[in-house]
């Protein structure tokens, strides 16, 4: 027979109410409860074989268990956050009318083509520079190696965290073009005319809150030229250059450039500008898909030219030797020649190389590093300030992995021949060093500065990250 509900409760209180414990009781049952509920989930994880076990600094709390926290809303994170960057609008003189001025950047050449395309010069696609079909259709130019500063700048305008508060910025850029300004007054004796602009862009920024917040150790501008053109350190007419990097507060700032002195602390080397640059992925992959087929007949080559009154120069024998061999293609550049001019043609013996040679020219760094790189031809350096020294942010530090180097006393006495070197490299060693360079062709080449539908890291993305990485408080530096 069953009790009923109501039978039931007379029977535990009485005139059919519930008889309710004392209010200290029911606690006490109900923390004892749950007491006991922990300490069984305690003792089943303990032993269970497919969870992990508390260790000594592992807390219950460090497992798989969903907490109170994790169900509250997660606040928004600005994805700029230690990346912003302040652009200052300089008057037009510092960047816009020495582009205007192009007529002048040269006493040879007409320079203003190559100005045009934001900096990236005439267009080479399907034009008879090409008609042997090296290049692909688009994302090359006739690119000049000095108009790194056009475009740089151009590349900043569609940097996607630029903020018009400089309180909030990481880094601030000065888009002067100290190159070209001095470019146009290299072989002028007048010395003050060299110096002028960047003494008045000094001036200029001593007025500014920007600059007097930190006195410009935030600051940072490219040079498009090589860093001895900015150093003079004499104010005589016989000397070269500008004194610009030598000026106080310049030294505060941070100086991106193609090419940096080893004594040159604030100075950081960025890629010179090649002619290859896509506007997109699928350009650089197929390019990349493009240089890893090509046929290399050639062991090794080498495009430039003598230097007649310098004849203990290591490119004299490296000319004399890839003449007498069967194995190395020379495209020899004969002052007033236009053979090394041709983007093609370049590009060409690159491309049909499996080694190219790269000695110190008027520096010890040279554009034609980047131009074989970009077509898959593995570099033989002679001096380690032509790239190791150089291009640190840019370059692998696993140097043996994609590059050879051979030091250029060892060929000038005769010791070393580098034919022989590259001789003893077994093709399975020469085709994963190509691949290593081939992979690092995109962080090589600057991105067409007119396009932002599709991104990708270029060589202005990698310069930027560490521009970005030098400014970090001590405290979030990394170890490494």
């Amino acid at each position: 027979m069953k009790t009923s509900a109501l039978h039931r409760e007379k029977l535990e209180g009485g005139r059919g109410t519930k008889m309710m414990p004392p209010l200290g009781i029911n606690y006490l049952c109900l923390f004892l409860v749950r007491l006991s509920m922990v300490l069984s989930t305690v003792l089943l994880l303990s032993r269970s074989p497919h969870l992990p076990h508390p260790t000594k600094t592992q807390s219950i709390t460090d497992l798989n268990v969903p907490s109170a926290s994790a169900l509250l809303p997660v606040p928004a994170v600005d994805p700029c956050a230690g990346r912003y960057i302040y652009v200052y609008d300089l008057p037009k003189k510092f960047n816009e009318d020495i582009v205007r001025d192009c007529r002048n950047l040269s006493l040879w050449t007409n320079m203003c083509p190559f100005t045009t395309n934001a900096g990236l010069g005439p267009n080479l696609n399907n034009t008879e520079e090409d008609q042997d079909g090296v290049l692909q259709d688009t994302g090359w130019f006739f690119t000049d190696q000095w108009m790194l500063e056009i475009i740089f700048h151009n590349r900043m305008k569609q940097y996607g965290c630029l903020t018009s508060d400089y309180s909030l910025a990481s880094a601030i850029f000065i888009p002067y073009y100290p190159g070209l300004d001095v470019t146009r007054y290299l072989w002028d004796p007048e010395i003050a005319r060299r110096d002028k602009l960047g003494m008045d862009l000094i001036e200029w920024l001593r007025q500014r809150p920007e600059w007097e917040a930190r006195g410009g150790r935030d600051h940072f501008l490219v040079s498009g030229r090589s860093t001895w053109n900015l150093q003079r350190g004499l104010d005589q007419s016989y000397a070269w250059g500008s004194k610009f990097l030598v000026i106080p507060e310049v030294q505060n700032m941070t100086v991106l450039t193609v090419e940096r002195r080893p004594c040159g602390d604030n100075e950081f080397s960025i890629p010179y500008p090649t002619y290859f640059h896509p506007s997109d992925k699928s350009q650089v992959a197929a390019w990349q898909e493009k240089v890893r087929s090509s046929e290399r007949p050639w062991l090794f080559s080498f495009a430039g030219g003598r230097r007649p009154d310098q004849p203990e120069m290591v490119r004299n024998h490296l000319i004399d030797q890839c003449v007498q061999s069967s194995r190395c293609k020379m495209h020899e550049c004969q002052t007033g020649g236009v053979g090394c001019n041709s983007t093609s043609n370049l590009m060409k013996l690159f491309m049909q190389s499996q080694f190219c040679l790269q000695p110190p020219g008027d520096t010890r760094a040279r554009r034609s590093i980047f131009d074989s790189m970009v077509a898959g031809c593995v570099p033989v350096f002679f001096h380690n300030e032509s790239a190791y020294m150089q291009y640190r942010w840019h370059l692998p530090r696993d140097f043996e992995n994609f590059s050879v180097y051979i030091w250029e006393d060892e060929v000038k006495t005769g010791r070393v021949r580098p034919e022989d070197v590259l001789l003893r490299y077994s093709d399975e060693k020469v085709r994963e060093m190509r691949e290593a360079v081939i992979k690092m062709i995109p962080t090589l080449i600057y991105k067409d500065p007119r396009y932002t539908s599709e991104k990708f890291i270029d060589a202005f993305d990698v310069a930027v990250n560490g521009v970005l990485q030098r400014f970090k408080p001590p405290l979030f530096i990394d170890s490494d």
